[in-house]
């Protein structure tokens, strides 16, 4: 700005200064040149930067580092596992279809449920996390973009710390790269599939990653109002996808989160190009439950049952699912949102600790802040507890001694009533739980 702009300037009326702004703004609209957000201040950007935590360390050593020859887009991600399996398989590497294995390096950042940030990889170089991805008619993303794993699910809501993370980050990359909001964009949006049973040539859809992100949350502008791929005719649409990204979207992104297939959800709606992967679990309503890669051959895609749930990246915790034992174990893959759903924070969902403590749902936050080996059980009431003149017969009547009726005894041992030979020696202080329904 000149000297004579400045004097002008300081001379006008206030008044006359917002109209200066207006119009500003608005020629920067027309002439399509990017204003970048004002939503976080310098002192956030610092603090946000000094908190991050560097794992650059652990990356595996057989991932080749390559530096981008430029930087044009930024591309999140939900990682559909709990945090400490997401940093791991960014790390190290996951298993493919082929049975080999990856060298790690599938991100540049992983935010988890709790906002805390990992940098994973230097932003310089890059990661291996788009696939087979396009857009505007570019392919392979990956060289030309920096990938942000959100812990979570796509079909579960991104917390509120995350979205306050991420929109920092967002913010510091924008101005390290000079790129406005058109830059952000999610894996969803620009993975890619080749001809399936659903789409007869190549296609949006590939992935469902990062379909549950609102923009404005993360202080960014939705600024896309369709996809360039599909109205060049270079890919065929999504329904579903096009309805989050480009109708109503952060009505959509916020209602359309489900992981249970109905009339208008299908497997390919949930999963993607994993409905039929061995590692996708499908539990059926009546309590029978298959992986992906069993469903043809046993009941075929179009009699999936409604109501039947899909969880992901279930590649060794399948035997656990599958077991109808009410008490369920979280580990690093299986947190408590592979057994509970949106239940997870539901009062009737009873979690004991590894400390001893013994929580209902409503009491906890968030399913990754939960410890490897607590135990959870769903749709429960209770505890009642045993003492003298009040027996276990006297709570549950005749399902005292049944395979769902739940014993906590002093030892932190949990039992199904099923399990318990004498039950004259079940000391006092023990509770009981019972089926909510």
């Amino acid at each position: 700005m000149s000297d004579n702009m400045n004097g002008m300037r300081a001379s006008m009326p206030l008044s006359n200064l917002r109209v200066l702004l207006v119009v500003s703004l608005s020629l920067s609209f027309l002439l399509n040149i990017p204003v970048l957000s004002e939503a976080y201040t310098r002192a956030d950007r610092r603090s946000f930067q000094r908190s991050i935590i560097d794992s650059r360390s652990k990356l595996n050593p057989r991932y080749k580092k390559v530096k981008r020859k430029k930087t044009k887009y930024i591309i999140v991600h939900t990682s559909e596992l709990g945090l400490k399996t997401t940093l791991k398989v960014v790390s190290k590497g996951k298993s493919l279809r082929n049975g080999k294995r990856t060298h790690g390096g599938h991100t540049h950042y992983v935010i988890a449920r709790n906002g805390r940030t990992y940098r994973i990889l230097d932003k310089k170089y890059k990661a291996d996390h788009a696939g087979l991805s396009m857009w505007n008619g570019e392919e392979d993303i990956s060289k030309t973009s920096i990938g942000i794993e959100l812990t979570g699910y796509h079909y579960a809501s991104i917390s509120e710390n995350q979205y306050r993370s991420v929109g920092i980050l967002i913010d510091i990359l924008q101005k390290v790269y000079g790129l406005d909001d058109r830059a952000v964009l999610t894996h969803s949006q620009v993975a890619y599939g080749k001809p399936n049973r659903w789409f007869k040539e190549n296609h949006r859809g590939r992935k469902r990653c990062a379909k549950n992100f609102i923009h404005t949350k993360a202080e960014v502008k939705p600024i896309w109002t369709y996809d360039p791929d599909v109205r060049s005719g270079r890919l065929l649409s999504d329904p579903q996808l096009f309805d989050v990204f480009y109708g109503r979207r952060e009505y959509l992104a916020e209602t359309s989160n489900t992981n249970i297939i109905s009339r208008s959800n299908t497997a390919w709606s949930i999963a993607g190009e994993d409905y039929d992967a061995r590692t996708t679990v499908y539990k059926f309503p009546g309590g029978h439950v298959y992986t992906g890669n069993q469903i043809s051959n046993t009941i075929g895609w179009s009699s999936i049952p409604a109501k039947t749930v899909v969880l992901l990246d279930q590649e060794n915790g399948i035997s656990l699912i599958k077991s109808q034992r009410p008490i369920k174990t979280i580990s690093e893959r299986l947190t408590a949102w592979s057994f509970a759903g949106k239940k997870y924070n539901y009062k009737t969902t009873i979690y004991f600790l590894p400390s001893g403590q013994i929580k209902s749902g409503s009491l906890i936050s968030d399913w990754d802040d939960l410890p490897v080996k607590t135990r959870l059980i769903v749709d429960y009431r209770g505890p009642y507890k045993l003492h003298k003149n009040q027996s276990a017969y006297g709570i549950a009547g005749n399902n005292y001694n049944d395979r769902m009726t739940i014993y906590y005894l002093p030892s932190q041992k949990l039992m199904a009533g099923d399990e318990i030979e004498d039950f004259s020696e079940l000391p006092t202080g023990t509770l009981m739980f019972l089926p909510s329904t």
